[in-house]
Protein backbone atom coordinates (compact mmCIF):
# COMPACT_ATOMS: atom_id res chain seq x y z
CA UNK A 1 0.00 0.00 0.00
CA UNK A 2 0.89 3.53 -0.35
CA UNK A 3 2.41 5.42 2.48
CA UNK A 4 -0.39 7.87 3.05
CA UNK A 5 -2.57 4.78 3.41
CA UNK A 6 -0.78 4.49 7.35
CA UNK A 7 -1.22 8.05 7.95
CA UNK A 8 -4.94 8.30 9.62
CA UNK A 9 -3.86 4.90 11.63
CA UNK A 10 -0.55 5.77 12.67
CA UNK A 11 -1.84 9.72 14.01
CA UNK A 12 -3.96 7.78 16.63
CA UNK A 13 -0.30 7.09 18.29
CA UNK A 14 1.95 9.90 19.96
CA UNK A 15 5.60 10.14 18.70
CA UNK A 16 7.26 8.48 21.80
CA UNK A 17 5.14 5.23 20.78
CA UNK A 18 6.39 5.79 16.89
CA UNK A 19 9.82 6.14 18.55
CA UNK A 20 9.47 2.92 20.51
CA UNK A 21 8.42 0.84 17.28
CA UNK A 22 10.82 2.22 15.12
CA UNK A 23 13.38 0.96 18.17
CA UNK A 24 11.95 -2.75 17.53
CA UNK A 25 11.50 -2.88 13.62
CA UNK A 26 15.31 -1.24 13.39
CA UNK A 27 16.93 -1.32 16.76
CA UNK A 28 20.03 1.12 14.97
CA UNK A 29 17.17 3.89 14.88
CA UNK A 30 17.49 4.11 18.66
CA UNK A 31 20.08 7.21 18.23
CA UNK A 32 19.13 8.78 15.12
CA UNK A 33 16.21 10.23 13.53
CA UNK A 34 14.11 12.10 16.00
CA UNK A 35 14.61 15.51 17.77
CA UNK A 36 16.98 15.87 20.53
CA UNK A 37 16.24 19.64 22.07
CA UNK A 38 12.86 21.20 23.37
CA UNK A 39 10.55 22.14 21.13
CA UNK A 40 7.69 24.23 21.58
CA UNK A 41 4.42 23.20 20.58
CA UNK A 42 1.35 25.33 21.03
CA UNK A 43 -1.39 23.33 19.92
CA UNK A 44 -1.18 20.05 21.79
CA UNK A 45 -4.91 20.01 21.35
CA UNK A 46 -4.04 18.50 18.18
CA UNK A 47 -2.49 15.44 18.96
CA UNK A 48 -0.16 14.40 16.34
CA UNK A 49 0.39 15.01 12.63
CA UNK A 50 2.03 12.92 9.77
CA UNK A 51 3.38 14.10 6.42
CA UNK A 52 5.69 14.33 3.77
CA UNK A 53 8.67 17.32 3.91
CA UNK A 54 9.02 20.03 2.47
CA UNK A 55 12.34 21.48 3.46
CA UNK A 56 13.67 24.88 3.17
CA UNK A 57 15.92 27.59 5.25
CA UNK A 58 15.86 30.36 6.23
CA UNK A 59 17.85 33.73 7.91
CA UNK A 60 16.28 36.85 9.89
CA UNK A 61 19.10 38.71 11.37
CA UNK A 62 19.97 40.25 8.03
CA UNK A 63 17.96 41.82 4.97
CA UNK A 64 17.55 39.02 1.60
CA UNK A 65 20.25 39.15 -0.73
CA UNK A 66 17.50 38.85 -3.41
CA UNK A 67 14.99 42.28 -4.03
CA UNK A 68 12.25 43.47 -6.29
CA UNK A 69 11.39 40.78 -8.71
CA UNK A 70 14.03 38.18 -7.61
CA UNK A 71 12.81 38.06 -4.10
CA UNK A 72 9.65 37.37 -5.71
CA UNK A 73 10.66 34.64 -8.05
CA UNK A 74 12.18 33.17 -4.74
CA UNK A 75 9.32 33.16 -2.85
CA UNK A 76 7.17 32.11 -5.78
CA UNK A 77 9.21 29.02 -6.26
CA UNK A 78 9.16 27.60 -2.75
CA UNK A 79 5.46 27.72 -2.50
CA UNK A 80 5.30 25.87 -5.90
CA UNK A 81 7.85 23.77 -4.23
CA UNK A 82 5.66 23.42 -1.15
CA UNK A 83 2.45 22.75 -3.30
CA UNK A 84 3.44 20.63 -5.88
CA UNK A 85 6.81 18.97 -4.84
CA UNK A 86 5.94 15.48 -4.38
CA UNK A 87 3.21 13.35 -2.31
CA UNK A 88 0.55 14.92 0.34
CA UNK A 89 0.11 15.95 3.14
CA UNK A 90 2.60 17.84 3.70
CA UNK A 91 4.79 19.46 6.59
CA UNK A 92 7.21 22.55 6.23
CA UNK A 93 10.39 21.98 7.86
CA UNK A 94 12.71 25.07 8.03
CA UNK A 95 16.25 25.25 9.31
CA UNK A 96 16.92 29.05 10.70
CA UNK A 97 20.57 29.55 9.98
CA UNK A 98 20.83 32.32 12.47
CA UNK A 99 23.11 30.71 14.91
CA UNK A 100 23.59 32.35 18.23
CA UNK A 101 20.49 34.31 17.03
CA UNK A 102 18.48 31.62 15.77
CA UNK A 103 14.90 32.47 16.38
CA UNK A 104 15.20 36.11 16.09
CA UNK A 105 12.80 36.54 13.62
CA UNK A 106 9.46 34.98 12.47
CA UNK A 107 8.51 33.16 9.24
CA UNK A 108 5.60 31.97 10.58
CA UNK A 109 2.46 33.18 11.73
CA UNK A 110 -0.96 33.99 10.41
CA UNK A 111 -0.55 34.51 6.96
CA UNK A 112 1.78 31.49 5.99
CA UNK A 113 -0.07 29.24 8.25
CA UNK A 114 -3.17 30.01 6.32
CA UNK A 115 -0.82 29.24 2.87
CA UNK A 116 0.70 26.75 3.88
CA UNK A 117 -2.44 25.41 4.94
CA UNK A 118 -4.69 26.26 1.62
CA UNK A 119 -1.50 24.31 -0.42
CA UNK A 120 -2.08 21.20 1.34
CA UNK A 121 0.03 21.11 4.68
CA UNK A 122 -0.75 19.81 7.82
CA UNK A 123 2.15 21.56 9.88
CA UNK A 124 5.81 22.99 10.40
CA UNK A 125 8.60 21.94 12.26
CA UNK A 126 11.13 24.59 12.70
CA UNK A 127 13.89 25.62 15.19
CA UNK A 128 13.10 29.33 14.73
CA UNK A 129 10.21 31.22 15.91
CA UNK A 130 6.68 31.30 15.36
CA UNK A 131 4.06 33.83 16.20
CA UNK A 132 0.10 35.51 15.76
CA UNK A 133 -0.86 32.31 17.91
CA UNK A 134 -4.31 33.12 18.40
CA UNK A 135 -4.77 33.96 14.86
CA UNK A 136 -3.25 30.63 13.53
CA UNK A 137 -4.88 28.46 10.99
CA UNK A 138 -7.20 26.53 12.35
CA UNK A 139 -5.70 23.01 12.65
CA UNK A 140 -2.60 23.68 11.54
CA UNK A 141 0.42 22.02 13.44
CA UNK A 142 3.62 23.79 14.91
CA UNK A 143 6.06 22.35 16.38
CA UNK A 144 8.92 25.02 17.25
CA UNK A 145 12.06 26.68 18.87
CA UNK A 146 10.36 29.63 19.79
CA UNK A 147 7.69 31.81 19.90
CA UNK A 148 9.04 35.45 19.55
CA UNK A 149 6.56 38.76 18.27
CA UNK A 150 8.92 39.94 15.33
CA UNK A 151 9.46 39.10 11.58
CA UNK A 152 13.00 41.19 11.96
CA UNK A 153 13.69 40.67 8.13
CA UNK A 154 13.18 37.12 8.20
CA UNK A 155 13.70 35.42 4.40
CA UNK A 156 14.21 32.40 2.77
CA UNK A 157 17.73 31.25 2.12
CA UNK A 158 16.60 28.25 -0.05
CA UNK A 159 14.44 25.22 -0.08
CA UNK A 160 14.64 21.73 -1.17
CA UNK A 161 17.83 20.85 0.57
CA UNK A 162 18.48 18.74 3.65
CA UNK A 163 17.76 20.37 6.96
CA UNK A 164 18.58 19.12 10.89
CA UNK A 165 16.09 20.59 13.49
CA UNK A 166 17.19 20.32 17.30
CA UNK A 167 19.61 17.30 15.97
CA UNK A 168 16.95 15.67 13.13
CA UNK A 169 18.10 15.44 9.52
CA UNK A 170 15.50 15.84 7.06
CA UNK A 171 15.71 15.60 3.35
CA UNK A 172 12.91 16.68 1.19
CA UNK A 173 10.29 13.77 0.67
CA UNK A 174 11.02 12.17 3.98
CA UNK A 175 8.10 10.91 6.07
CA UNK A 176 7.93 12.69 9.63
CA UNK A 177 5.74 12.04 12.52
CA UNK A 178 5.36 14.25 15.10
CA UNK A 179 3.30 15.53 18.52
CA UNK A 180 4.11 17.89 21.44
CA UNK A 181 7.18 15.80 22.30
CA UNK A 182 9.00 15.98 19.46
CA UNK A 183 9.13 14.73 15.61
CA UNK A 184 10.96 11.53 13.96
CA UNK A 185 11.79 10.07 10.84
CA UNK A 186 9.80 7.48 9.52
CA UNK A 187 11.95 5.53 6.65
CA UNK A 188 9.60 4.52 4.48
CA UNK A 189 9.96 1.26 3.97
CA UNK A 190 9.34 0.36 7.59
CA UNK A 191 6.20 2.26 7.53
CA UNK A 192 3.79 -0.95 6.62
CA UNK A 193 5.40 -2.18 10.07
CA UNK A 194 4.50 0.16 12.28
CA UNK A 195 0.71 -0.66 13.56
CA UNK A 196 1.62 -3.79 14.47
CA UNK A 197 4.97 -2.71 15.99
CA UNK A 198 2.95 -0.51 17.86
CA UNK A 199 0.19 -3.36 19.13
CA UNK A 200 3.01 -4.89 20.47
CA UNK A 201 4.18 -2.23 22.61
CA UNK A 202 0.26 -1.40 24.15
CA UNK A 203 0.22 -5.12 24.91
CA UNK A 204 3.50 -5.41 26.41
CA UNK A 205 3.12 -2.27 28.39
CA UNK A 206 -0.72 -3.02 29.57
CA UNK A 207 0.77 -6.43 31.48
CA UNK A 208 2.42 -3.85 33.97
CA UNK A 209 0.15 -0.73 33.52
CA UNK A 210 -3.12 -2.75 34.64
CA UNK A 211 -1.39 -4.05 37.74
CA UNK A 212 0.20 -0.53 38.65
CA UNK A 213 -2.75 1.39 38.57
CA UNK A 214 -5.08 -1.24 40.49
CA UNK A 215 -4.81 -1.55 44.38
CA UNK A 216 -2.52 -3.95 45.97
CA UNK A 217 0.42 -3.58 43.34
CA UNK A 218 3.80 -4.73 44.93
CA UNK A 219 7.42 -5.69 44.12
CA UNK A 220 6.19 -9.39 43.77
CA UNK A 221 3.49 -8.39 41.09
CA UNK A 222 5.83 -6.66 39.30
CA UNK A 223 8.44 -9.21 38.80
CA UNK A 224 5.79 -11.68 37.75
CA UNK A 225 4.42 -8.93 35.19
CA UNK A 226 8.00 -8.56 33.89
CA UNK A 227 8.26 -12.16 33.24
CA UNK A 228 5.07 -12.43 31.57
CA UNK A 229 6.01 -9.46 29.29
CA UNK A 230 8.64 -11.91 27.77
CA UNK A 231 5.84 -14.19 27.11
CA UNK A 232 4.18 -11.87 24.48
CA UNK A 233 5.00 -11.99 20.99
Amino acid sequence: MPAQDYFEQLTKFDTPTICNALEIIDPASRYSGFTRKPLVNPFPQNGSFIGFARTATIRATHPNEFTGDKAKEQRLGYYEYFANGGPTPSIAVLQDLDGADIGVGCFWGEVQSNIHKGLGGVGVITDGGIRDIPDWADGFNAIAGSIVPSHAHVHLAGYGQTVRIAGMVVKSGDIIHADQHGAVVIPEDQIAKIPAACDLLARKEAVILDLAKAPGFTFEKLKAAIAKQDEIH
